[in-house]
């Protein structure tokens, strides 16, 4: 929306600043510079020819790119594509054929050919237009448009012909659309208006527009939803039980049957060539490890497991190999392909710079410790080989999320200048089942602050941790849980905070943010229209009096996801009740900061700020 108040790149600060310890030096092998060089390879899809796309975030763009599945130079497809977050972005589309590419493109979807051509935009007859789907014929395409503040379902072609709409209802959204394999059909997600944590999968035929509910129970989500190779199957994952499961049922709505009974969340999956395996992904504690599923009878298969996160499987078209990505706390994403067969492992991209790579980095241990009610929280440990005496404790965003193995920069760097590093999976978080996930309904700021504030305690069992030296610090959802940490906690366990994108007034956030994510908080608190206490309840802002520890606020104006102007209300109630911050705003960053110069200015300043108040001389 158009901002109400006019902002502009500032900084500004109330009490001496955090100055640049010249008595400390970066830890030996790493620096910030080679921090922020590292580009993410993500978001890949391999072709029916044998070719894989893929995006790279590099210092100013988040551009397409292509190569073989055998290892090749890269061919660069978009040059102008700007940069996006990589858990808020689509992954590049083949067409079956593999002679086309889909992909989104500054609100726009556009196509180009495998043998090169400049990106042509065929959304024309619409403002903005996202998710591409091909159709089996390689020519068709579905793609996802807002109309009356719903996204809806359209059919055009590769030339950008006159759309057909395939959905127009208004009892929700329409998501992820999957033609059947003889193109009558499709499957998507709907996302209801009525229940918020429903997602139902829908049949849709495309000749009549008739539609059939497969699956939709009160309060379920079910998604991503696919065909079996010969039509005869539709599959999904329904968090019906404690955990994400993988579903199967047929297209006239009989067989219905849980496939996996793992116990653990399935996060993605792909059916086999054949039909008779699936590829999944699966979250244990964490660890997202590779496992082949007999869809027959359900059996399961380990086929590549340890610490670590892999995403996006694809299957070969002869079934031959599979190409996903991984990446672990000691190596940054890459691409690899596995020779089912032999299990065999190829490195196809190599993301980590050779001054990197010569450093010893720190697999975090898991732990847990108990909050003010008796909950166990999961946590992740960074122990540093040689501590400073000092600690940082990092809540993730989400709040709908998990910090698992996965690459962080920033908990390996101050592991290494001698930080403890805690980033605690409090209440809310996912991978732990149905009722630790919900926890936080109707409860934001209030138990998920707790689990941080009891996170500090337990740092402070830590032998070599001073427990005056222990700060907070995250983004988002996590920049939310600092500020809550510092202004409700009559103890004062930290000695100062890091609050990157936070929010303070739910109930002003949620009249500045993008639909999208008024829906996603409505999903845990209600409407504020109709829940004004539980909104208030969850915003500090009434409570900067309560601050005693220094704060460090940063955020980009370009933020839709919390407004920027929740920091401004935020240090507008600081600067009243005047204590001691610092807040640094970034004009050309959205939520998240993303752009190499930015990046390398926000960790330069949270550095200063946790050696200055963390570490004595």
């Amino acid at each position: 929306m158009e901002n109400p108040i006019k902002l502009t790149e500032k900084y500004e600060r109330n009490g001496w600043p955090a100055l640049k310890r010249t008595d400390l030096k970066p830890p030996r092998g790493l620096d910030l510079s080679l921090l922020t060089s590292l580009e993410r390879i993500r978001s890949h899809m391999l072709s029916s020819q044998g070719d894989i796309v893929y995006i790279k975030d590099g210092e100013t763009l988040s551009d397409v790119f292509t190569m073989s599945s055998n290892g090749s130079w890269p061919a660069r497809v978009t040059t102008v594509r700007p940069l996006a977050a990589f858990w808020d972005d689509e992954i590049p589309q083949w067409s079956p054929d593999g002679e086309w590419l889909a992909f989104g493109m500054n609100g726009h979807v556009h196509i180009v050919p495998r043998d090169g051509g400049l990106p042509k935009k065929i959304t024309d007859f619409t403002t903005s237009a996202a998710a591409p789907r091909w159709m089996p014929d390689s020519n068709g395409l579905i793609v996802t448009v807002e109309r009356d503040d719903m996204d809806q379902l359209l059919l055009t072609d590769r030339d950008g012909a006159w759309p057909r709409a395939l959905t127009t209802d208004t009892i929700g959204d329409h998501w992820d659309p999957r033609p059947s394999p003889d193109s009558k059909f499709i499957v998507y997600n709907l996302r209801r208006v009525d229940d918020l944590n429903r997602l139902d999968i829908i049949l849709l035929e495309i000749a009549t527009g008739k539609q059939i509910t497969l699956y939709g129970k009160p309060s379920v989500r079910a998604i991503s939803p696919k065909w079996s190779p010969d039509g005869r199957w539709i599959s999904f994952i329904a968090q019906e039980t404690q955990h994400e499961e993988l579903y199967l049922i047929k297209p006239d709505g009989e067989g219905l049957h849980q496939l996996t009974k793992a116990g653990e969340d399935i996060f993605q999956y792909e059916w086999s060539p054949a039909g008779d395996q699936i590829l999944a992904v699966v979250n244990r504690g964490g660890s997202f490890e590779l496992m082949l599923i007999e869809t027959g009878s359900g059996t399961t298969i380990e086929l590549r497991s340890g610490v670590g996160i892999h995403s996006n499987p694809n299957w070969a078209k002869d079934g031959s190999f599979i190409t996903f990505e991984f990446e672990s706390p000691t190596l940054p994403p890459d691409l690899y392909r596995m020779e089912l067969a032999s299990k065999k492992l190829t490195q196809l991209t190599f993301s980590n710079p050779p001054a990197l790579q010569k450093n010893k980095l720190i697999v975090p241990e898991q732990v847990t410790y108990k909050s003010y009610d008796g909950l166990e929280i999961p946590a992740f440990l960074y122990r540093p080989e040689r501590s400073n005496g000092a600690a940082i404790l990092y809540p993730h965003g989400g709040p709908k999320d998990q910090y698992g193995f996965a690459w962080d920069e920033l908990a390996q760097y101050f592991t290494a200048k001698g930080y403890t590093y805690l980033a605690p999976n409090y209440r809310g978080s996912t991978g732990y089942g149905k009722d630790f996930e919900r926890a936080n309904y109707n409860d934001w700021g209030v138990g998920d602050t707790q689990d941080c504030l009891h996170g500090a305690k337990y740092l402070r069992t830590i032998k070599d941790v001073k427990p005056n030296r222990i700060a907070i610090s995250g983004g988002s959802y996590g920049g939310y849980m600092t500020i809550n940490a510092l202004s409700r906690d009559p103890e004062y366990l930290f000695a100062c905070g890091v609050a990157k994108y936070g929010d303070s007034n739910l109930v002003s956030s949620w009249a500045q943010c993008e639909k999208r994510l008024r829906i996603y908080t409505e999903i845990f608190l209600g409407h504020p229209s109709a829940n004004l206490e539980i909104y208030l309840k969850g915003s500090p802002i009434t409570d900067a009096k309560n601050i005693q520890k220094p704060v460090l606020i940063l955020h980009g104006l370009l933020d839709t996801v919390v407004p920027p102007e929740a920091s401004e209300e935020w240090v507008e109630a600081l600067r009243r009740e005047g204590k001691t911050f610092e807040y640094k705003t970034y004009a050309d960053e959205p939520h998240g900061f993303l752009r190499r110069e930015n990046l390398y200015d926000v960790y330069e300043r949270m550095e200063r700020f946790f050696d200055w108040y963390l570490v004595p001389s």
